[in-house]
């Protein structure tokens, strides 16, 4: 095992992945600290592990997060803060923290990110991929992972896709689900975020897709979660020339995501998120990924052992799975 002695900030340690990544990187020897805006709120829900509270809008509260640690994980964006300046916002807060890390002697960064388009990125996509170009033009070596979707228990993306297929039986079918993707399980996830801790680096900065072993278009990830939920297919209409823009508010409707998620989701489906290739997973040593099925068969379970949905949506679910339970019966 490692040495605890070496030091590693987490940003984003809140977050769906953020949450799920510091009890592993603790389990391979890494002292974890964690920053976060609200230390106390923090500390109160996850009283063990380490907290220290911070903005990464300020250069002071980075380099003080940053003092007396070798690595840095950084998973912080800025996708539903409700603001349409989040991108320089969020551009200039990568320069900042990476110059901070330099000057901490911090030796290594390592950023998720989110996959290039096939065309034109959305604004959230075209925000995650800017972060992480200023981020390996600082002064650290950086290590930029780009995930299309996560699937995963607490993922917003994975939200989006559940509720769709739990509480649409019938359901418009715009152009941009036909656009293709490589869903990746979380538990594979954070096996590539903890190995580009010590993975020996192929150039100074780099960049490598994650993508899951399966190519699906928005329309299968629909129709296999369904499955997984056993439930009908939801029959699908075709209407090409609705735009994601429009669509956007009938998937606000249906979803418990934030209205400003929705959109942002829904628009960086526009295009293909195919990957370049997998080659980050043959550095690692790690080929046997989680099918997309398997990744969503993990992300129900670990919902139904916190609790049914509540709510009027709650409801409707409920009705839908005794209904069809009679009719099997």
């Amino acid at each position: 095992m490692k040495s605890s002695t070496r030091i590693i900030l987490l940003t984003g340690a809140t977050g769906f992945v953020g949450r799920a990544l510091a009890p592993r990187l603790l389990s391979t020897g890494w002292q974890v600290r964690c920053l976060t805006r609200n230390a106390a709120r923090a500390r109160a829900a996850l009283p063990e592990r380490q907290w220290v509270q911070g903005d990464l809008g300020s250069a002071d509260d980075c380099a003080r997060a940053l003092d007396g640690c070798s690595t840095a994980m950084y998973l912080v964006h800025g996708m539903g803060e409700g603001s349409d300046d989040y991108q320089r916002r969020e551009i200039e807060g990568a320069r900042r923290f990476a110059r901070a890390a330099g000057t901490a002697g911090v030796k290594r960064i390592v950023y998720l990110g989110g996959i290039s388009p096939a065309g034109e990125p959305s604004p959230h996509l075209r925000s995650r991929l800017a972060v992480g170009q200023e981020l390996r033009n600082g002064p650290v070596p950086t290590v930029e992972l780009r995930a299309s979707m996560i699937i995963g228990h607490g993922s917003l993306s994975w939200l989006i896709v559940r509720d769709l297929a739990a509480r649409l039986p019938v359901m418009v079918l715009p152009s941009w689900l036909r656009s293709r993707s490589e869903p990746v399980a979380i538990a594979d996830v954070l096996t590539a975020l903890v190995a580009a801790t010590d993975a020996p680096m192929v150039a100074r900065n780099a960049s490598f897709d994650l993508p899951g072993p399966d190519v699906l278009s928005g329309h299968e990830i629909l129709d296999e979660t369904a499955r997984q939920m056993k439930l009908r297919r939801p029959l699908a209409i075709e209407v090409p020339l609705l735009s994601p823009r429009l669509s956007s508010h009938w998937v606000r409707f249906v979803t418990r995501a934030k209205w400003t998620v929705a959109r942002e989701v829904v628009m960086g489906l526009t295009h293909d998120l195919v990957s370049r290739d997998a080659a980050y997973w043959r550095l690692i040593g790690h080929d046997d990924r989680l099918s997309f099925g398997e990744a969503a068969r993990l992300a129900l379970a670990a919902e139904r052992a916190s609790g049914p949905p509540s709510g009027p949506w709650g409801l409707i679910e409920r009705l839908i799975k005794r209904t069809l339970a009679r009719q099997a019966g």
